[in-house]
């Protein structure tokens, strides 16, 4: 078992942690209760939690049993790390529906079966009851203010333009009490985090040295960012969620079908569970041949599976050789991508005109009007099933009888049923 910290050092995910012979000593000497906080503040994990929850399962792999936290209590005052403005405070009911739906997706990246699997807990259990007074004399009365002020998390955002308001200052506290609590009633002794997280972490170690005397540990990874410097799962659209209604799971094989050379390595090592060597010759690979982008597909291929299976997986490649490939299409090609691109359902009479072309564009809305429509097509910018249209008047014919994709330019493009 204390290989794994090898392991975790190989793949880049090793930044802060309490003193090594100790940890290694507790990681070696049988299973270790150790746990990770997500804080509900939406509806859906994104991919920057993948790094984290993987951590969690590569910990039960190695046969230690993680806890997954879900913080219903500390999602309503909102963790300050990281931040340079305080989060909106969300109401009880869409941190219970976030809870909820985030638990959902845990159990389907990590086991939590049987006797030895993984536990889901969430903090507003143990932290609805606590008095105020019970609060300030327990937990509070351990830890010095000039302590949290000397914390990154909060010193950075004291020097700030909005600084930091009380509420969010006493977050720190309110995970050190989640740690004190989980190594009280589940005998967990390792905390994990991304590296913004170390200063909560050590808060949590020090109130369980000082009220029980025992030592506990802590472990964080570097916090993701790409190559090019931007944060990791953001995009010029919005985050990259991994719920299937956020984001499509053929909208995140492309994500990461477009992963950078530079980040190939990095992720394949954090994002997947393929093995530290493994993830090397794929790497050597690629760098033979980077125009064949393999390295990219594997990265794309195992993410997808491991957040929405293998199903979505081939759909999500099927759909992308559709959209962007140049082979004949079918039915079942086409109905790959039912869903991913807009559709519009119709009868017979649309593509029966004396203009069949033009008239589906317009019912569609890939064209504006009819003139649109003809002008697009004497441009050479439509196409349908692939084949470049040459006159408003071509027929426009029907897969399987029933679909046809629309295309107008590189980009927009409409799946046309008839029924």
């Amino acid at each position: 078992m204390a290989d794994l910290l090898d392991d975790l050092r190989a793949r880049g995910l090793v930044h802060d942690h309490t003193e090594e012979r100790a940890l290694r000593e507790m990681l070696g000497s049988g299973p270790v209760t150790l746990y990770l906080g997500i804080d509900p503040s939406a509806d859906s994990l994104h991919v920057g939690h993948l790094v984290g929850v993987l951590a969690l399962r590569r910990f039960q792999e190695a046969g230690h049993r993680p806890l997954a936290l879900v913080g219903g209590a500390t999602g309503m005052i909102g963790d300050p790390s990281g931040r340079s403005d305080e989060r909106n405070l969300l109401d009880a009911a869409t941190l219970a529906s976030n809870a909820a739906a985030i638990a959902g997706q845990l159990e389907g990246l990590v086991d939590f079966g049987g006797d030895g699997g993984a536990r889901l807990v969430n903090n507003y259990d143990w932290t609805e009851s606590v008095t105020l007074i019970d609060f300030l004399r327990d937990v509070g009365k351990h830890a010095t203010v000039n302590q949290m002020v000397a914390k990154d998390s909060v010193r950075s955002r004291m020097d700030g333009e909005h600084g930091i308001s009380f509420t969010e200052f006493s977050y720190m506290l309110l995970q050190a009490f989640d740690y004190w609590w989980l190594h009280e009633h589940h005998g967990c002794r390792l905390q994990l985090g991304g590296s913004d997280q170390w200063g909560n972490i050590t808060a949590g170690i020090d109130l369980i040295r000082r009220r029980g005397g025992t030592t506990v540990h802590g472990l964080t990874w570097p916090l993701m960012t790409r190559a090019d410097g931007q944060k990791f799962g953001k995009t010029a659209e919005g985050t990259v969620w991994l719920h299937a209604k956020r984001t499509l799971p053929f909208e995140l094989h492309q994500y990461f079908l477009n992963t950078d050379d530079g980040d190939l390595e990095r992720l394949l090592l954090q994002l997947t569970l393929l093995p530290v060597a493994e993830v090397h010759e794929i790497v050597t690979a690629h760098e033979l041949a980077p125009q064949e982008r393999q390295a990219q597909r594997v990265l794309a291929d195992e993410v997808c599976t491991l957040v929405h299976g293998q199903a979505a997986t081939e759909q999500a490649r099927l759909a992308a050789d559709v959209l962007f490939g140049d082979g004949e299409l079918s039915t079942e090609r086409l109905e790959a991508v039912r869903g991913i691109v807009p559709e519009t359902t119709t009868d017979g009479s649309a593509v029966g005109s004396d203009e069949p072309v033009v008239d589906a564009l317009v019912l569609a809305g890939v064209c504006t009007s009819r003139s649109d429509a003809r002008r697009a097509i004497t441009g050479g910018g439509i196409r349908v099933n692939g084949r470049r249209v040459g006159s408003p008047s071509e027929p426009v014919d029907l897969v399987g009888g029933r679909y046809a994709l629309l295309q107008r330019g590189r980009r927009q493009r409409h799946l046309l049923i008839v029924h």
